[in-house]
Order: structure tokens, then C-alpha cells, then sequence
């Protein structure tokens, strides 16, 4: 049985479509069976995977609006062990096309349903806002893995964004957890990201993940290049820290 996680954060360069990327490439690269869905409209979780988000024929987009098949939208094996469905820029219009429309909470969930048997994972790249797109990638989830970069203003937005999460769970789909937050961009020069770190866990009632990510140039290119890091630079310290994490991403789901 499939785990789905969501990995949300409305604000926006946090790492989260890094982390989406990576994690679901060090879950395949560990032998799990991962699905990969790009839930924002930007495609850059499509692209960073090895998809021209500019030339599929069929994405989430088309799962949401039309009447196709979930098998129909997903490019398969783009990585050994790793599917894509794919997003790119006709999804913001997706928005807009599902006012009045009824249980629009629960469209992606229905259609995922249907294939969630095949997969041990199956990673959702949300948009960097609260919308309707990222309340279906919620209906759909078990539970939300929420990345924050180690900056000043990392806890500014979390609260509201922890409170989409309850009223989530209150209303639509009270099985949904949050799965823990991860740091991202973490400079060991810096004090200031370990005292971000530190008032994190002292404020915040969630589980945290041990691993953090660092910011690493490697990391960064990797994306511009269709490739997770651990295939563009699989000796570097963000496949390192992807694998890692991923380890403890699947642990958790054993405990």
C-alpha cells in the first residue's frame, strides 16, 4: 500500500521542488516503486526529472479537467523505479475551470486511487501557494512533508500554512498527518542557520527530520540539466543528504 506525502510550503524558494525531486529519486534509487506527480503549474518538478514539460501530451492538467485515465498521463520508468505524471503552465488554468464544480476537493484523489497499489510512494510536488490545486494534493496525501530554508523569516508563513493543514484534516480528510519538516539550505558558516534551527524545534510541535540539507552548488545545477543529484553528481553532499533523508522518510513509515 502506497504512501503519498505532499511536500508544501506556500512560501516560495524554500527547496521544496528541489526536495520533491530528490527524495522521490533517492526512494527509487533505494528500490521503492515512486510516483512522482508535479502539482505545480511551473513543471519544474517535470523538468527536473528528465521531462520536456513543454512537449508531453498529457499532464495533470488533463487528469483534473478531462475524463482520461490516470494511466494515460503517466510517463513511466523516467528513472529506474521512478513515474512522472507531469505538470506544466495549462494547469493555472485549472483554477479558474473547476469553480462549481462539485467535490472539486477530491478530483486528484479519486483519479490516484486507482493506481496507489502499484507504488510504495508517491511524492506530490504542491504550488507555492494555498490553493485549490494544493488542497487536492492534501485530499489526496497521507500526510505533508514541509521543507524550510534556514533564513530569517523560515517560522513567517509556517503557522498558516500548519493551519491549512488542520483545516484540511477538520473538514476533507481527517487521515492526513504532518509527515515533519525538513531544513533546507543549511550554511554551516552561517550562525544564523543554526539558530534558526534551534528556535524551529524549540517552537514547533512537529516531528523533525535529523537529516538536513545543505546548500550545495551541485544541488542547485542539477535541475538545469533534467537530472535528481544523485545522478548528476552522485558523490556530492546533496545525494548524500537525499539518501539519507529518504532513509528516514521510509523508516518512519515502518515504526
Amino acid at each position: 500500500m502506497g504512501r503519498i506525502i505532499a511536500i508544501a510550503n506556500q512560501k516560495g524558494g524554500v527547496g521544496k521542488t528541489t526536495t520533491a525531486i530528490n527524495l522521490s529519486a533517492s526512494l527509487a534509487s533505494l528500490g521503492k516503486k515512486v510516483l512522482a506527480i508535479d502539482m505545480d503549474p511551473q513543471g519544474n518538478m517535470s523538468s527536473g526529472l528528465g521531462v520536456d514539460k513543454n512537449e508531453v501530451e498529457k499532464t495533470v492538467y488533463d487528469l483534473i479537467i478531462g475524463n482520461i485515465g490516470i494511466e494515460e498521463c503517466i510517463y513511466e520508468e523516467v528513472i529506474e523505479n521512478l513515474d512522472v505524471l507531469p505538470s506544466n503552465i495549462d494547469l493555472s488554468a485549472a483554477e479558474i475551470e473547476l469553480i462549481g464544480v462539485d467535490n472539486k476537493e477530491y478530483i486528484l484523489r479519486d483519479k490516484v486511487n486507482k493506481v496507489k497499489e502499484k507504488y510504495d510512494f508517491i511524492i506530490i510536488d504542491c504550488p507555492p501557494a494555498l490553493s485549490m490545486l494544493t488542497i487536492n494534493a492534501m485530499t489526496t496525501s497521507d500526510s505533508v512533508l514541509v521543507p524550510i530554508q534556514c533564513e530569517y523569516y523560515a517560522l513567517e508563513g509556517l503557522s498558516q500554512l500548519i493551519h491549512t493543514i488542520e483545516l484540511v484534516q477538520e473538514r476533507l480528510n481527517p487521515e492526513l498527518e504532518i509527515e515533519g519538516v525538513v531544513f533546507t539550505m543549511y550554511d554551516a558558516r552561517t550562525n544564523l542557520s543554526l539558530q534558526v534551527v534551534e528556535n524551529v524545534k524549540d517552537n514547533l510541535n512537529q516531528n523533525i527530520y535529523k537529516t538536513i540539507i545543505p546548500r550545495n552548488v551541485r544541488l542547485a545545477e542539477a535541475p538545469s540539466y533534467g537530472m535528481p543529484i544523485n545522478l548528476y553528481d552522485p558523490k556530492s553532499k546533496g545525494t548524500e543528504s537525499y539518501l539519507l533523508l529518504a532513509e528516514e522518510v521510509i523508516n518512519k513509515g515502518e515504526e
